[in-house]
């Protein structure tokens, strides 16, 4: 039920239960009742209109209320006060509402002797009593079996939300391997093809072009990324993950490329977590694969700076990409900043104002991983 249909019915439940007490009260008196007892069956209806924000409170101001109309004589059931127990009960509060209804039980005799109501003998208190405390069992037993009700639909509704994300997890992998075995199948034919043509060149003596080797040693490692990808999703990886100790293989491989790449290393070097090193690995991989594809450049800078609970990564490059003529973020930008946003770092990528592109971030580290 919406909050709004809620207070509405509060609101009807509390106005029509102290309408119910008003008239009763006064079929129950030859005379018009009294200010302090009209007030106290009008106050002890409204008050269930707060049941659900504050069940503990409304269950003392509606005992209250009757143990008050009681004593100024008259005898009106505490209807709402089993509205009250109804609400605490659902609430959770048993404990609480096994307290109040003992206390009512106690009270409410109490309170009928000092205005003079029931004294027509002992055997009709007991009977009084014994229906009082039915009432309060029923109501109470309604209360713990709508809460039983709520807390198996609400466990119903979280094994339904785990086993959806269970079968979407099982379905992302699915289409991992299958899109492993599309590409290893794509990329071993282009790997093949580039090995072939370099033992034919080497064959007749030929130089072989440094552009054909780049292709297959990006063929090896694609089909090495792809595998360990895989494995990743898998869980069973059995070799460690690449990161900081393999970024100078991507400098390395970007120069046969015939790209100018360099890479410096500053600061005390400290082990960080796996997953900040591998993030690093891909920032790399990421910006040196955009200089070669898009930014026509001669050069590129890796710089990696260890700082105190922090690594920084800067990759330059003298592109021709100008803040005028900024490119459209890829897949491979959001990618890398969807990894440094999860780690709790920053990530900035734009042209300089002077030429050529910049990616840098910021990756906190616990120096004691």
């Amino acid at each position: 039920m919406s909050t709004g249909r809620a207070g509405v019915a509060d609101w009807v439940i509390a106005v029509g239960v102290a309408a119910t007490l008003l008239v009763t009260g006064l079929s129950e008196l030859a005379t018009l009742p009294d200010l302090l007892g009209y007030a106290l069956l009008g106050a002890g209806g409204l008050a269930l209109v707060a049941r659900r924000r504050a069940p503990v409170a409304v269950l003392a101001v509606t005992g209250l209320c009757a143990v008050g109309y009681q004593a100024a004589g008259y005898d009106v059931p505490a209807v709402a006060f089993l509205f009250a127990v109804y609400a605490a009960v659902r609430a959770g509060h048993r404990a609480i509402t096994v307290g109040a209804g003992a206390a009512m039980l106690a009270l409410l005799p109490l309170a009928a002797l000092a205005s003079g109501l029931h004294d027509t003998g002992e055997a009709f208190a007991q009977a009084r009593g014994a229906l009082e405390l039915a009432w309060l069992i029923a109501a109470g037993a309604a209360g713990e079996a709508l809460r039983q009700a709520e807390r198996r639909a609400d466990e119903a509704e979280r094994t339904r939300e785990e086993t959806a994300r269970r079968r979407a997890d099982e379905e992302r992998l699915r289409i991992a391997r299958e899109l492993h075995d599309s590409l290893t199948h794509q990329i071993s034919i282009i790997k093949v093809q580039a090995e072939v043509a370099v033992h034919v060149a080497r064959k007749r003596g030929e130089q072989v072009p440094d552009a054909l080797l780049a292709i297959q040693e990006a063929g090896r490692e694609a089909t090495r990324e792809l595998r360990a990808t895989l494995e990743a999703l898998r869980d069973d990886d059995p070799t460690p993950p690449r990161g900081l100790d393999h970024v100078a293989e991507l400098v390395e491989r970007a120069r046969t490329t015939g790209l100018d790449a360099t890479l410096t290393i500053e600061g005390q070097r400290h082990d960080v977590p796996v997953a900040v090193g591998r993030t690093v690995y891909r920032i790399v991989q990421e910006s040196l694969t955009n200089v070669a594809r898009h930014a026509a450049a001669a050069t590129a800078s890796v710089r990696i700076d260890y700082r105190p609970g922090t690594l920084a990564i800067r990759i330059d490059d003298d592109g021709r990409a100008t803040p005028a003529s900024a490119p459209v973020p890829g897949v491979g930008l959001l990618g890398m900043r969807e990894r440094v946003t999860a780690l709790g770092g920053e990530l900035s990528a734009a042209p300089r104002g002077e030429g050529g592109f910049t990616v840098q971030a910021e990756l906190p580290v616990d120096r004691t991983s």
